[in-house]
């Protein structure tokens, strides 16, 4: 590979993927750290007392000052933030105020249900997205089937611009109301997956449709696509074989955002479908002004993000590994 090209006869042709390793671990790290920060940060920065404002301002201040040597609020604010770090490496979340148990335990409990309805629609998202694109361009390329474009871009614009709580709205009144096939709300049988997936699949679907037709449009105007249709290989052969994997690294990148703000839309669906997951119990703490669960919440959607994003990097590396050679 004409990027490999050795300084040193002791450079290894696995140094650039070292490099690359470290680069992203340590962006990782900080970026861990400096959400530790800012979730650290967050109950001092709020106004009075947070004890106070989560019990009421008639709590007896017996109570208050008990809840607050509880949560170690009364040390040090540097002896707070050690103890906040070294609690965090050993899993330990801190208290709920409003429901005074471990915050890590509120959230192993809640987590799986957003994990269940997140994941299948981050799935489902790829299996439409995909496909849809790439068919729309490849039937409207070279300005062929006007109308047709027209149509997508319409509906695809339409769909990705309606804001996620609407569409649980409306969904529910459609197929929960006026045609009572699926349940109102709450966990239950696997019916009750259907309308809270569909809310979150629809609007990303639409939009990475969008971004992979024009993807697509860009990968069939490259030479090789050109030496492949010269060649007259069968058209599977062509999309599927030289086409998609060029669209793998954008594909790959655009998911891993999508991932991480259906995680985000998660709190909006499910409240509106009453789903027992993280979404629901941040609006409730929030609330309760429960800042302990809060803080945790938000920890958790973070660390996820910054995860997600991590993985999509490494994968584009390993899907693409001459940018990653090039000190990406």
């Amino acid at each position: 590979m004409a990027t490999l090209t050795l300084n040193s006869p002791g450079t290894t042709a696995r140094s650039p993927w070292a490099g690359f390793a470290l680069r992203r671990t340590w962006r990782l790290v900080v970026s861990l750290a400096a959400l530790v920060t800012a979730a650290f940060a967050m109950i001092h920065l709020i106004p009075g007392d947070p004890v106070r404002t989560a019990l009421g301002t008639t709590a007896d201040p017996a109570l208050i000052a008990a809840r607050r040597h509880s949560l170690g609020l009364d040390q040090p604010l540097l002896k707070q933030y050690g103890d906040f770090v070294g609690h965090l490496l050993h899993g330990r979340l801190g208290d709920s105020i409003g429901a005074q148990m471990p915050v890590s335990e509120i959230i192993s409990s809640r987590l799986p249900a957003t994990l269940q309805i997140a994941v299948p629609a981050f799935v489902l998202i790829l299996l439409l997205a995909i496909p849809v694109g790439m068919t729309a361009a490849v039937l409207t390329k070279d300005g062929r089937r006007r109308r047709g474009e027209l149509a997508f871009t319409g509906v695809t614009g339409f769909l990705g611009a309606v804001p996620e709580f609407l569409l649980a709205v409306g969904l529910i009144a459609a197929f929960a109301v006026a045609w009572p096939v699926f349940p109102v709300a709450s966990r239950g049988g696997m019916d009750s997956y259907v309308l809270p997936v569909l809310a979150l699949t629809v609007v990303p679907a639409a939009t990475l449709s969008r971004i992979v037709r024009v993807e697509t449009l860009r990968v069939l105007g490259e030479d090789y696509m050109r030496t492949a249709r010269a060649k007259r290989l069968p058209a599977r052969l062509r999309y599927l074989r030289h086409a998609l994997p060029n669209l793998l690294t954008s594909s790959l990148t655009l998911g891993g955002l999508l991932f991480s703000s259906l995680l985000a839309g998660t709190v909006l669906v499910e409240n509106v479908f009453a789903w027992p997951g993280l979404g629901t119990t941040i609006v409730q703490a929030i609330t309760e002004k429960d800042y302990p669960l809060v803080q945790g919440v938000v920890l958790v959607y973070g660390a996820a993000a910054l995860l997600i994003t991590f993985a999509v990097d490494v994968a584009v590396a390993v899907a693409d590994p001459q940018s990653t050679v090039r000190g990406s």
